[in-house]
């Protein structure tokens, strides 16, 4: 039965469609960060870089101007990819290379670097250039009219999955108080009509469980005949609206580009192809290896089902700490801002080492450090090396202050444990790292909003 429904023939025009719209997001990507300052403010002026723990040595390799040729022969890929030519080597190429990226540098951090990286590797195993490209019509491919249902489930199961925890995630205390929601849409316009919304307490109580709404719904509204094009008009405003407010690159694009495999592939085809001959004959055709696909398609699936799940098996709050946070689909969920400072001491003496953060970090750097304990942990470490260069023993302490979501600051790190010595653990809570807890529970958030004569 589950071979029957992976192997069922379909027509592959949306993949082919998609393959042209994620070529060009790709491109307009890779250039795009070029073009706007992003690859000189994070990977070019630092001198040293946030990593992913493990991954330090990009640091030593890539880090530094070659970036602006790095992310220039990424958008060559991405074109690549669009037209189809040499298909399967720009797609890998472009999935090794933004692999890279996103490992070497966690200073600015959007979920669609994850989404990406995800995705990019998938397209690799899907044949989204046997149609209209330059791989057919050179002859390195046999066209193909149709391909396996799973193709296409295997996207939208993906996207259901970043959709649905992204909701669950936002089922949170200050969420539901709206308490992010207006700190980010305060005072972020001057215009005045526009100003007297975004500043309105039933605007932000609307974008916040609205929010969450969609997030739940929105693919069994696309998959749903009924409710399709309800949802695709949803879709575009909800992400036109993210992209215009809060800038956040190609994410709602590329979420738009999914609504392709929501459709029949018989009218993607009609309205995008409408040459392409139709030649489905709704057989299931078995490939050499068809268990070993269903198989690698359920375990990539439920990893990905899974992984967001750590920040409940590590004892602490993943707002407050962030442990478990990325590659998790909690997209943004809080606003956290703080200060920080390193005292070093001689292990040997007892004297203390005067330390700068722009002696070493760029001051985008500095306002980040202050509110992730890794990348705390991390600068401890980089210091830890710095001083054994010149063959001195140090101990590292971090007096860390942070606020949540507008609160005062209050005490992140325990300022008398010493981190050079201490190691890193990525499935457990931190001992230098301090406690957290929202004032109210959800459940009495709910209660109030629903019951209370203030709630209503």
């Amino acid at each position: 039965m589950l071979r029957t429904i992976f192997f069922k023939e379909i027509d592959n025009s949306p993949l082919i469609v998609f393959r042209w719209m994620f070529g060009l997001l790709i491109f307009l990507e890779s250039a795009g960060a070029i073009a706007t300052g992003w690859v000189r403010e994070n990977m070019v002026e630092p001198s040293f870089s946030f990593t992913f723990i493990g991954f330090e040595f990009f640091n030593e390799v890539l880090l530094g101007p070659q970036m602006y040729a790095f992310y220039a022969l990424m958008s060559v890929f991405g074109i690549m990819v669009m037209v189809g030519y040499r298909y399967r080597l720009a797609m890998v190429c472009f999935s090794i290379m933004w692999t890279i990226t996103y490992l070497m540098q966690k200073t600015s951090y959007n979920n669609h670097y994850y989404l990406l990286v995800l995705l990019s590797w998938w397209m690799c195993l899907l044949p989204a250039n046997r149609y209209a490209s330059l791989d057919v019509k050179q002859g390195r491919v046999k066209p193909e009219f149709n391909m396996h249902s799973w193709h296409r489930w295997s996207l939208v199961a993906l996207m259901a999955i970043a959709y649905i925890y992204g909701s669950i995630a936002k089922i949170y205390p200050d969420w539901l108080e709206a308490t992010f929601i207006r700190r980010a849409f305060t005072h972020r316009y001057q215009t005045p009509w526009i100003a007297d919304i975004f500043n309105a307490n039933w605007f932000h109580y609307f974008i916040s469980y609205t929010g969450i709404l969609f997030d739940l719904l929105i693919v069994p509204a696309l998959l749903w005949r009924r409710t399709r094009w309800i949802a695709v008009v949803a879709s575009f405003f909800f992400h036109i609206f993210n992209s215009a407010v809060f800038h956040i690159g190609i994410f709602p694009y590329l979420s738009l580009a999914f609504l392709v495999f929501f459709f029949p592939s018989t009218s993607i085809r009609a309205f995008w192809l409408s040459s392409k001959p139709l030649r489905l004959n709704q057989t299931v055709r078995y490939p050499k290896y068809a268990g070993r696909i269903v198989v690698g398609v359920v375990f990539f699936l439920m990893i990905n089902i899974a992984l967001p799940l750590r920040h409940h098996w590590i004892d602490s709050n993943v707002f407050w700490t962030e442990e478990g946070h990325r590659m998790s689909w909690r997209m943004m969920l809080r606003s956290k801002s703080g200060y920080i400072s390193y005292t070093v001491k001689n292990a040997e003496n007892g004297d203390y080492i005067p330390v700068k953060l722009n002696d070493y970090l760029t001051e985008k750097q500095i306002r980040t450090l202050p509110t992730h304990p890794d990348m705390i942990w991390q600068f401890a470490q980089h210091l830890k090396r710095k001083f054994q260069e010149e063959d001195l023993a140090v101990e590292i302490y971090a007096n860390a202050h942070v606020g949540l979501n507008g609160r005062a600051y209050s005490a992140f790190t325990d300022p008398s444990i010493d981190l050079a010595a201490e190691p890193w653990d990525h499935f457990r809570a931190k001992r230098w790292l301090t406690n957290f807890e929202f004032e109210k529970s959800v459940g009495e958030v709910l209660k109030e909003k629903l019951f209370s004569k203030e709630g209503k």
